[in-house]
């Protein structure tokens, strides 16, 4: 098994994985988001996103964007930590780092056969839905209820763990 971050390249090295991958005939998932504490709702995410196909490749937010998604005082980790916390999960084939908003410009690049979200979208409220339909991708809803919540989570973790 592979060390967690030989898993984490830069677009250009996950790129070439998912090209060699393609070539042998496998097929590739993307899964994506903050990460921010890694909690069970985000390992069902991306279990499921891995049964989507051959290869998952997760985008994991930079902490500028995190930071413009979520608000002061996010993100709690570093994005190296929470890369390599997501390239150790055994779902996970390969990690890449970016600073946007949102994947579009990712998904441009790998191409993956099938875009995976979370349950808090259906395939109509994806936002890079067309950006997936324009090469011939597809989106899947994958994943439990979005009962796990970050924000929530930390907010339990100030109030010394109350419920």
């Amino acid at each position: 098994m592979r060390r967690a971050a030989e898993k984490i390249g830069t677009l250009d090295e996950v790129r070439r994985r998912v090209e060699d991958a393609r070539a042998s005939g496998r097929t590739i998932a993307f899964a994506n988001g903050c990460f921010d504490v890694l909690h069970v709702g985000h390992v069902r995410y991306l279990e499921g996103a891995r049964g989507e196909a051959d290869v998952l490749v997760v985008g994991v937010n930079g902490d500028a964007s995190v930071r413009r998604l979520k608000g002061e005082g996010r993100p709690v980790l570093p994005e190296a930590d929470r890369a390599l916390l997501v390239a150790a999960l055994r779902a996970v084939d390969h990690v890449v780092v970016f600073p946007d908003d949102d994947v579009s410009r990712l998904l441009l690049a790998l191409r993956p056969d099938v875009h995976c979200k979370g349950t808090d979208y259906t395939p109509d409220t994806v936002p890079e839905r067309e950006v997936v339909r324009s090469y011939g991708g597809r989106v899947a809803i994958v994943g439990d209820p979005k009962r796990h919540d970050t924000r929530v989570l930390l907010e339990r973790i100030r109030a010394g763990g109350e419920r």
